[in-house]
């Protein structure tokens, strides 16, 4: 187990479980997930600093941090997660696999501030999360979610699924595409092992629904957004 694997177990997820016991009770005086937010985006820079990843992030000046928007990227390690909550200046949700709310803490937690779980697959209950999804953005939380489903061994792009686009559809806030390069190398797939290192982090322009008639022509606007940037800032897509 090499240094940086070591303070993930003995600093990041100790601070982890005390943050969500900790939100439990903010979840409960501000049911908006506000709190949590802010909370969530601390843990993020924290975790970046302790296990020694630097952040570059490109393209600050195309989003505006007082509008909503749904995020939409690339998917090539664990380490996106906290990265995208640190480096992202939105008050920010995700849209997670349901597997993350049946973990006892974690799960509560999600659910309370604002996160949706969506269940894979056609199924009517998936479409009533892409929904509600829709719902959150309405109300002015921006929101994330990872289009390919899951995440890339190599850092190379995957196809998208249609949820993400859906939700954009429904909610007809823009899309902000953003490219994620390197995250693949600090936190293998198939592998529990953490590396140091650096990330870019590439936001493109935003992307207004409306311009596109179908669900198809948008999702093209948007991977071909986030593989051209994954190509021009050094990582093939």
């Amino acid at each position: 187990m090499n240094l940086q694997t070591l303070l993930f177990f003995l600093v990041i997820l100790p601070v982890m479980t005390v943050g969500l016991s900790i939100a439990l009770f903010l979840n409960l005086i501000d049911p908006t997930g506000d709190r949590f937010y802010r909370m969530a985006s601390w843990w993020g820079r924290f975790s970046a600093r302790v296990v020694g990843i630097k952040v570059e992030v490109i393209g600050e000046e195309r989003y505006d941090p007082a509008k909503t928007y749904l995020i939409v990227s690339n998917h090539a390690g664990m380490a996106d997660i906290p990265l995208i909550l640190a480096s992202i200046r939105l008050n920010l949700r995700f849209v997670a696999k349901e597997e993350l709310g049946r973990i006892p803490l974690l799960g509560r937690v999600m659910k309370g501030s604002g996160y949706v779980l969506i269940k894979r697959g056609q199924s009517r209950e998936a479409l009533q999360s892409l929904l509600e999804a829709a719902k959150r953005l309405r109300e002015g939380r921006s929101m994330h979610i990872f289009p390919e489903g899951t995440r890339s061994e190599d850092g190379r792009l995957l196809p998208f699924k249609r949820g993400a686009f859906i939700i954009a559809s429904k909610a007809g806030v823009p899309v902000l595409p953003v490219s994620i390069i390197g995250s693949h190398l600090i936190t293998p797939k198939k592998s529990l092992k953490i590396r140091k290192g650096a990330v870019k982090m590439v936001i493109g322009e935003p992307i207004d629904p409306a311009r596109y008639p179908n669900l198809e022509e948008l999702q093209q606007a948007v991977h071909d957004a986030i593989s051209g940037n994954l190509e021009k800032y050094g990582q093939a897509a």
